[in-house]
């Protein structure tokens, strides 16, 4: 059995969500939620917006900061794009995308146009957020350090099959769907620290739905456009590793997703966690600090590791600068705290320039290790792993302190309750977590 046909059997054949997978859904939808809506005022969400929201068309879907309706296609791009424009969404280590980002926005956009129930949009959510991490893995590291953006690439295959369950295709179109979306994953890593990055989410969903619809309405495309030859998996030089689909339908590796705790770059988190720890079981002030280093995978270095940034977009991917940020104290889960008047601080730069960064290919990619040296000449060291995955409880409850830190209790409580309990609400899905009128 090929590739596409294993994911589309899966994709028919999943019926109950598993007690843990939907518990981590659930709080992944909630994550989604809280950052969407708060990076509706977000330079990048206003362009993308107000330049596609000008194009008309027939009002069928929920857009976010709009009280206008747009094409599901469109909503799909614009939502997209607004819910990866603060980079404080969740992200799987084990295929190194955003899956709720790119996702999401291609169930809900098509959860509108078709008038779909919450569970619906939850199983195809799920379903698909499975297909975008395997993907992933199975495009591999060598796809990622070469330059794609695995949120674009692998996230259009995972919003591709959300979309087609939520609209009903059968295994025909369903798999002319895939084979299309080959043709339309596409994303690269010199966009990060740009508004080219939250722009890959938003393409990815928008392709995911673009490529259904056609379908639907009986698009041919190779049948094997995504795992044949000539086809995706081979142009984009994946490794071999098909087994990572064998387990379908039968574990989700998307449980092992991590919610991001800190508004920035995820590659920052593992040293950023390593020393906060150290800070406070020390008690280091800045004053104190005479050279830190940070040691990390050497595959994020052109990812994460702009050394002297000068915009508060710039400093969500900078090791040195997030680290004076730790050192100072300053909330670095708090979305203000990240902005260009930071970077002209005097004490936050000088801090900065204490801090080096290296590399050893034998840490994992979700580990990091730092050590400070006090101008007494003490030396201190710590690590921190990000696979260490929190309880769930510990979880739950960072998840919603965090929404609550974003959105507000009360509304974080109206969200919850609703995703949570699944209690019956005629209103669209869109409209019970979006709150629009």
């Amino acid at each position: 059995m090929n590739i596409a046909n294993k994911l589309i059997e899966f994709a028919f054949g999943e019926k109950d969500l598993p007690v843990n997978a939907a518990h981590i859904l659930n709080l992944s939808i909630l994550d989604w939620v809280s950052v969407s809506l708060s990076g509706v005022s977000e330079p990048v969400s206003k362009i993308v917006r107000e330049c596609f929201l000008e194009e008309g068309g027939h009002p069928e879907a929920f857009v976010l900061g709009s009280n206008k309706k747009a094409p599901s296609r469109l909503a799909a791009l614009i939502n997209g794009t607004t819910s990866h424009a603060l980079d404080y969404d969740d992200t799987h280590f084990a295929s190194l995308g955003h899956p709720s980002v790119a996702v999401m926005p291609a169930a809900l956009a098509i959860s509108d146009r078709v008038g779909s129930d919450l569970m619906a949009f939850k199983r195809a959510s799920l379903i698909g957020m499975e297909v975008a991490t395997r993907v992933g893995i199975w495009l591999g590291r060598g796809h990622y350090r070469k330059g794609f953006h695995v949120t674009a690439t692998a996230g259009t295959f995972g919003a591709t099959v959300a979309a087609s369950l939520l609209l009903g295709l059968n295994e025909r179109q369903f798999k002319m769907a895939l084979g299309l979306a080959a043709s339309r994953a596409a994303g690269i890593k010199a966009q990060f620290g740009t508004m080219g990055k939250p722009f890959h989410a938003g393409t990815a969903a928008s392709n995911g739905v673009e490529v259904s619809l056609l379908a639907y309405r009986g698009f041919v495309s190779s049948e094997d456009g995504f795992g044949g030859p000539q086809g995706f998996g081979h142009t984009h030089d994946t490794e071999d590793n098909t087994t990572v689909f064998d387990t379908l339908g039968s574990k989700y590796i998307f449980e092992g997703v991590s919610h991001k705790f800190h508004a920035c770059c995820h590659g920052l988190h593992a040293g950023m966690e390593a020393l906060i720890e150290l800070r406070n079981k020390n008690s280091v002030k800045p004053k104190d600090v005479e050279e830190i280093e940070i040691i990390v995978h050497p595959q994020y270095l052109n990812v994460c590791n702009i050394l002297s940034p000068e915009t508060g977009l710039e400093t969500k991917f900078s090791y040195r600068f997030t680290a004076a940020m730790v050192m100072h104290g300053i909330d670095t889960a708090r979305l203000e705290s990240f902005s260009d008047i930071s970077c002209r601080d005097f004490a936050l730069t000088e801090t900065c320039n204490k801090v080096l960064v290296r590399t050893d290919s034998s840490l994992s990619e979700t580990s990091a290790k730092v050590s400070l040296v006090t101008k007494s000449g003490e030396s201190l060291t710590n690590d921190y792993d990000l696979a260490k995955l929190i309880n769930p409880a510990m979880r739950e409850a960072k998840v919603l302190a965090k929404s609550n830190s974003l959105l507000g209790k009360n509304r974080t409580k109206e969200i919850w309750s609703y995703i949570a309990t699944e209690q019956v609400n005629p209103m669209p899905v869109s409209q019970a977590l979006f709150d629009y009128s």
